[in-house]
């Protein structure tokens, strides 16, 4: 007999007064994750343990998980079902997103960076590496996470795990950490452009502008191209590095190299910038600034393999560069059009809510806390932290909707 077949989960649902039933109800938030696994013992440990993530203080160890929920350790059913258990991450990510997207207004994707720190060598995907989120190089694994993000906030959907070199060249390492032979190092830009093809071809979600912090790559042009091909609208910030072709007069025929503070530079002095005023509403605070926008022809040699090969095309720099400064505070990367610049500086900004939210994953909800090694447990618990942040905001909704519902 399953060991939860008898268990009566203690802690009750959680549901805001005046919320419609089964809107803040955890068990029917668990139900739609977890109720296309074929096993009933995978869906009540599926609850538990975000059960778990939900309301253990602290670390969310395995025994304090199953202490708190079940009043009992069951360490190894718990692990077994988070590092063992064939169920798959994608589709209950893709249902998280569905409820996500009902839950609140999202206006952008997010994809950013998340460093998981460790102290050995065994975990999946840990290397020393450089962590471009942090400006130095620790003994972490690297992930990608793309956000579903809006003014009530973010939630991260989707990831994906970056694989460092030596993970290809060791077959010991791979074999204990049980690593799909298709999971090999490639480009930052490629795992981007896996995971919006899956959430737009697997998960059928509408298309929304994507914004990232591209600063640590020498090179944007291939994830740009990958998104142009997609239709898909982007705000990257780039870095002031940036390989560009700057331009040398009308009778040029073709521009001469240089860096995106170069263009800056070089545009400042023939075009005004533009002075912008905007209200944030999360903070009710007016905001101000000057922007500089100008085209921009990014210096690409040649095409990476698998990157769609068409030739480069113009696109817009939009540079933060207030008076008194002596140069840009940041610089992004668009094909949005520029005209309405004040709702463009608002969407760029809406990557702040994905780093609050997956600050808040790390704080509240254990997203660091995971101590198994292998490629599949990493990845089920990953799910399971943006599982409960979702409920957590699923809650908020509800309770919004219902302050400003008139009551009878």
């Amino acid at each position: 007999m399953s060991d939860l077949a008898t268990i009566t989960l203690p802690l009750p649902s959680v549901r805001t007064p005046g919320a419609p039933p089964g809107a803040c109800d955890l068990p029917a938030y668990c139900g739609e994750l977890f109720g296309e696994f074929t096993r009933a013992d995978q869906r009540r440990w599926g609850e538990v343990y975000l059960r778990g993530l939900l309301a253990v203080p602290g670390r969310k160890t395995p025994a304090r998980i199953t202490e708190q929920v079940l009043g009992r350790r069951a360490v190894q059913q718990i692990q077994q079902f988070v590092n063992q258990s064939p169920w798959a991450s994608a589709p209950v990510r893709g249902r998280l997103a569905g409820q996500m997207v009902r839950a609140f207004r999202a206006e952008a994707w997010s994809v950013d960076e998340v460093v998981f720190a460790k102290n050995g060598d065994r975990s999946v995907g840990v290397a020393r590496q450089y962590a471009t989120s942090q400006e130095r190089t620790v003994n972490c694994q690297l992930a990608l996470a793309t956000s579903l993000v809006g003014q009530a906030g973010g939630v991260p959907v989707n990831w994906r795990l970056t694989l460092p070199a030596r993970w290809d060249r060791d077959d010991d390492l791979r074999g204990q950490a049980h690593l799909p032979e298709q999971e090999r190092c490639r480009p930052r830009w490629s795992y981007v452009l896996e995971a919006l093809d899956e959430m737009l071809d697997e998960w059928s979600l509408q298309p929304l502008p994507v914004l990232a912090d591209w600063r640590g790559d020498g090179d944007p042009d291939p994830l740009l191209r990958g998104l142009e091909a997609r239709g898909l609208g982007y705000v990257v910030q780039a870095s002031p590095h940036t390989p560009v072709l700057l331009p040398r007069g009308r009778a040029a025929a073709r521009g001469t190299g240089g860096t995106l503070a170069d263009l800056a530079a070089h545009a400042v002095r023939q075009t005004e910038r533009t002075s912008v005023t905007w209200h944030d509403p999360v903070t009710e605070r007016m905001w101000h600034s000057e922007f500089l926008t100008v085209p921009v022809l990014l210096r690409a040699e040649r095409s990476p393999e698998g990157c769609p090969s068409a030739a480069p095309r113009a696109r817009m720099l939009l540079a933060d560069w207030p008076y008194g400064r002596p140069q840009p505070r940041a610089y992004w990367l668009t094909n949005l059009p520029v005209r309405r610049l004040a709702e463009l500086v608002l969407l760029a900004r809406l990557r702040r809510f994905a780093g609050e939210a997956l600050g808040r994953m790390h704080d509240e909800f254990g997203l660091g806390d995971f101590e198994g090694r292998s490629f599949r447990g990493w990845h089920h618990h990953v799910t399971l932290a943006s599982a409960a942040l979702g409920f957590d905001m699923v809650r908020q909704q509800a309770a919004e909707r219902a302050l400003s519902t008139p009551h009878a």
